[in-house]
């Protein structure tokens, strides 16, 4: 953990940040990039013109008070708002240097590249081996399924814990396993994006404290994108901090650190230090 010394540091309100040493070195690229994007609901309008890059294979947390857009932004990313039928989406959300809202972009496809976590654990009513194979049946994976769905257990921390009851119902799981059983399940078509909406907001600390480990390592595979109401969650698991604020507006976006310690805008500092939000 870093902590400054120095009378600005924004340290001083006792949120640190995690160098996260491990994914020090600069990305290799741009996973996800949004441009000139309004999002509107009706005639409110929910995203006011935002513009950024979120680089590959490292954690992006997405902060502000309620109601500012960020989880908006996210379901912008694999077109969930597609679903909302007041929702209308203009300006350019790039992946893979194509932009999502093109015509010929097939939403089902794309959810395949990008997955997603929500807040609140929805395991299907089905045993955990079903759980976490419902999206390769769904893409007709022609591969060894036992496999891939070991893999995905393996991968989201779960396996060790569940290897011998892959039968049982993922409903019987506690809240903090039924979280990672849909981490599985989002791993298992082999993304390249994973989406979390305040993926810990409704388990308690020890579960809580075992997805942000998760993320770290699954940070080493995938690119993650994350919304948070915790701030200190922020600044411990992410490599990069959006700031949205009322209105829809991306206020600032750099480094965790320089975020947290030495933002640029006066209203940034105002909301990590709780004057507001």
């Amino acid at each position: 953990m870093s902590n400054s010394t120095t009378d600005d540091s924004l340290i001083t309100t006792e949120v640190q940040t995690d160098s996260n040493d491990g994914r020090a070195a600069p990305a290799a690229g741009t996973a996800v990039a949004a441009r000139d994007l309004d999002v509107f609901y009706g005639d409110e309008q929910a995203i006011d013109d935002v513009t950024m890059e979120i680089p590959e294979k490292r954690v992006t947390a997405l902060i502000g008070p309620s109601g500012c857009g960020k989880s908006t932004f996210l379901r912008c990313i694999n077109r969930m708002n597609d679903m909302i039928e007041i929702c209308r989406v203009e300006g350019d959300v790039e992946f893979g240097g194509k932009n999502v809202y093109d015509d010929d972009v097939d939403p089902v496809a794309l959810r395949r590249k990008i997955g997603m976590v929500f807040q609140k654990p929805n395991p299907f009513p089905k045993s955990i081996r079903d759980n976490v194979a419902y999206g390769l049946k769904i893409q007709d994976f022609d591969g060894d399924v036992d496999a891939r769905v070991e893999e995905s257990l393996k991968g989201a921390a779960l396996w060790d814990e569940v290897k011998d009851q892959l039968d049982s119902s993922g409903l019987e799981l506690s809240g903090g396993q039924q979280q990672r059983l849909c981490i599985a399940r989002a791993i298992a078509p082999d993304p390249e994006v994973i989406l979390m909406d305040e993926p810990t907001s409704a388990l308690d600390p020890v579960a809580a404290s075992k997805i942000e480990d998760l993320i770290d390592d699954l940070a080493e595979e995938y690119t993650v994108i994350i919304v948070t109401h915790n701030m200190q969650q922020a600044a411990r698991i992410s490599d990069r901090t959006a700031v949205f604020l009322t209105g829809g507006e991306l206020v600032e976006y750099d480094d965790t650190a320089k975020i947290f310690e030495d933002p640029e805008e006066q209203r940034v500092e105002d909301y990590i230090t709780g004057k507001f939000g």
